[in-house]
């Protein structure tokens, strides 16, 4: 594509970002300018549309790859959280809210329901977050009801999240770097194999790019209008997955504090409009959540069980150390009778009573687990685990190891470039950590690592795209990789 100089003013030491996204400022200045000029005054349009033409080509072949990966295994049948998914979604379009669909065929568990001459045991659930269960219901709405329908949509879902990551690269490093990362992304088995599984993996990247976009756009332009799309980014991922409400911490908190030229009150002002809006899209599922269950459940009620499946002898030592064992969890003593609520905080008290018996032994276990799901620790076995218990394809899983392996290299290099450039970098890696905690806290396995693949994948198109102008002999930085400096005024205006 082609490229635009960097617009230069007098007197200032930081470049302007390609379309006015960058803030034009001197960082040592005791004034701010926030204007900014729409991308079209600085960009020819045609340059415009043939970036969006480039995005579109590329999320529609991540389209294909993902139809093609299904329909090579069209008979596949649902199991375990890929039938959760699918058979909660047909049961909330019919009008029952949301039950646990593995319950819905037994008889005497809870209350019972009379359909068609069948008796169903209606069992209120909220083990998974809910926002998986809404897309899917949109499939079962217009009638596509099978499994297969359901993956196909799947393939939908994953190739907006192709376009989501574009954007989010774009926005960190300019427009180059946006369609590489897509293309990465688009190429990584570990993203689309998840469409193939209809596991929630799949949308999984389309909600952390999303977090990320609206990121560097706050921090580009620090005002009220952004700070609310950075925290209904950051509520809706947490009804995604509930490990993500943890980037409220991580991102959200130090993005708003560094804010430069700005008093605290202000910071905090835009810091509680960011929460106020991750809380409200949270609150009305938390206040669903209490008309059902005994016990408070903010998101989701499926700690309980995870820590229990978790934490035992099987999970501790021997060859499946650092995974998950069904028995134990079945083996935790919680009540059949009581709701999910109650049955968690059963589930929850047995783990950490095991813990505590065990404590000398919990740092190896927990290098265990981080080993197992970030490809260091027998990945081989682990690949052979995921085939056999979540049906991944094992040679394409194969090939998603080396993607691993590759991306986190080239990571190091993005890392340097970024540091070097002074673009703004700590986001990308606080997903990382984001999923490291994930893992300590519960147990190693590799899809509790895809919220970390789109950073990577957008940390890889940034080493590529430096790698390829190195070998081009390409001496200036063109309108990639810029320097980020924020800056805001007494009175930002609203981002474009």
């Amino acid at each position: 594509l082609p490229t635009v100089p960097f617009a230069m003013r007098p007197g200032r030491r930081e470049p302007q970002w390609l379309g006015g996204a960058q803030v034009a400022s001197n960082p040592v200045s005791d004034a701010a300018t926030t204007s900014r000029p729409d991308m079209s005054e600085a960009v020819p349009l045609r340059t415009v549309r043939r970036w969006w033409i480039w995005l579109g080509a590329i999320a529609a072949s991540s389209l294909v790859i993902q139809v093609l990966s299904v329909v090579g295994r069209r008979s596949r049948v649902p199991g375990g959280d890929s039938y959760y998914y699918w058979a909660a979604a047909r049961l909330l379009v019919e009008g029952h809210g949301f039950i646990n669909p593995f319950a819905w065929n037994q008889t005497g568990v809870h209350s019972s329901l009379m359909i068609n001459g069948h008796m169903h045991s209606v069992v209120q659930t909220a083990n998974w977050p809910p926002l998986f269960t809404l897309l899917l219901t949109i499939p079962h709405v217009f009638g596509l009801n099978t499994f297969f329908e359901t993956r196909l949509y799947c393939c939908v879902l994953g190739a907006g999240a192709i376009v989501l990551v574009g954007l989010a690269a774009r926005a960190i490093g300019g427009p180059r770097v946006g369609l590489v990362a897509a293309a990465v992304c688009t190429l990584n088995p570990n993203l689309w194999m998840s469409s193939d599984l209809a596991l929630s993996e799949v949308m999984t990247p389309g909600l952390v790019a999303w977090v990320l976009w609206m990121t560097w756009r706050f921090w580009k332009n620090p005002s009220w209008r952004t700070a609310i799309w950075l925290g209904l980014s950051l509520g809706v991922s947490m009804l995604g997955r509930d490990e993500l409400a943890l980037l409220s911490v991580l991102i959200a908190v130090p993005l708003v504090l560094l804010v430069r030229q700005a008093t605290w009150r202000h910071r905090i002002a835009l810091l509680a409009t960011t929460a106020a809006l991750a809380l409200a899209v949270v609150g009305p599922w938390a206040i669903y959540n209490s008309s059902r269950f005994d016990k408070p459940v903010f998101i989701s009620s499926g700690l309980g069980v995870t820590l229990a499946s978790a934490n035992c002898d099987a999970t501790w030592y021997g060859e499946t150390a650092g995974y998950w064992s069904m028995p134990c969890a079945l083996a935790s003593g919680f009540d059949p009778r009581a709701d999910e609520s109650v049955q968690s905080g059963q589930e929850q008290a047995h783990a950490t009573k095991y813990i505590k018996a065990h404590l000398g032994d919990l740092p190896k276990v927990e290098l265990i687990r981080l080993g197992r799901a970030f490809g260091f620790y027998k990945p081989a076995q682990q690949i052979k685990l995921d085939s056999m218990i979540e049906t991944r394809p094992y040679h394409w899983a194969m090939v998603g190891l080396g993607f691993w392996y590759a991306l986190l290299a080239l990571s190091l290099v993005a890392t340097w470039v970024m540091r070097k450039r002074r673009m703004l970098l700590f986001p990308l890696w606080m997903v990382g950590l984001n999923a490291v905690c994930s893992v300590l806290l519960t147990f190693g396995n590799t899809r509790y690592r895809i919220p970390f693949e789109a950073p990577l994948g957008i940390m890889g198109a940034v080493a590529l795209v430096w790698i390829f102008d190195r070998l081009r002999g390409r001496t200036d930085h063109g309108e990639d990789l810029a320097p980020t400096v924020p800056a805001i005024s007494a009175r930002p205006v609203a981002a474009i």
